[in-house]
C-alpha cells in the first residue's frame, strides 16, 4: 500500500472522475476511492474534506476538461463563423457523450458548494460569444449564445437520459437543429 504522501490531490479528483464515469455518482463513496488508490480513507482527508468538497472538484475538473475541449477544437476550426460554431457544439455534446455521468454531475447540479467554477463557465463562453457575434451581430450575441448553450445542453441531457426514443439519426437531428437553430440568429433576420 503507497504512502499516503504518495497521493495528491490531484491524482484523487482524476480517480474519483473515473470511479464515477464507471459506476455513477450513487456508487461513489470516500472507501472506495481510497481502496481504488491503494491508500486508507483517512488518508484522502489530507486532500479533500469531505464528499461534498471532493464532488466540487470533480466538477471543476468536468468544468476544465469540457473548455480544454472546446478551445482545442475552436483552435483547429476554420471556415465561417457559423462553420465553426457547429463544431464547437458537436465537440460539446460529444464530450457530454464520452463523460456521461460527470458531465450530468457538473451541469445538473443544484447544489450552490458543488456547482462548476464560474470562472471555467465564462472561458467555456469566450470562443462560442466571440463567433457567435458574428453570425448574430453584437446586440444579439448574448442571447444568441446562451440559446445555443441550451439547445445543445438539453439535446444532450434528452439523449444521455433515453428521451429521444422515436427513432432517426440523433447525430444528424443535432446536426439540422444546430444549423437551423445557427441561421435563425444571421445578422439581419433575427428580431
Amino acid at each position: 500500500m503507497p504512502y499516503p504522501s504518495q497521493v495528491d490531490r490531484e491524482s484523487i479528483i482524476a480517480q474519483a472522475w473515473q470511479l464515477i464515469e464507471e459506476e455513477g455518482v450513487d456508487n461513489l463513496s470516500l472507501s472506495k476511492l481510497a481502496a481504488s488508490l491503494n491508500v486508507k480513507a483517512p488518508s484522502l482527508y489530507r486532500h479533500v474534506a469531505n464528499k461534498a468538497s471532493l464532488l466540487q472538484a470533480v466538477n471543476l475538473h468536468t468544468s476544465q476538461q469540457l473548455v480544454a475541449t472546446i478551445h482545442e477544437t475552436a483552435s483547429q476550426s476554420e471556415g465561417s463563423a457559423m462553420e465553426q460554431l457547429t463544431k464547437l457544439m458537436h465537440s460539446y455534446r460529444r464530450f457530454a457523450h464520452a463523460h456521461p455521468h460527470s458531465y450530468v454531475l457538473a451541469f445538473t447540479n443544484t447544489n450552490d458548494e458543488q456547482r462548476p467554477n464560474e470562472e471555467m463557465l465564462t472561458q467555456l463562453a469566450i470562443p462560442l460569444q466571440h463567433l457567435m457575434t458574428a453570425v448574430s451581430g453584437p446586440e444579439h450575441s448574448l442571447a444568441a449564445l446562451r440559446g445555443a448553450m441550451a439547445l445543445v445542453h438539453g439535446f444532450v441531457l434528452l439523449e444521455l437520459h433515453g428521451q429521444l426514443r422515436r427513432g432517426g439519426d440523433l447525430e444528424q437531428d443535432f446536426d439540422t437543429a444546430v444549423r437551423a437553430y445557427l441561421q435563425g440568429w444571421q445578422k439581419g433576420e433575427s428580431t
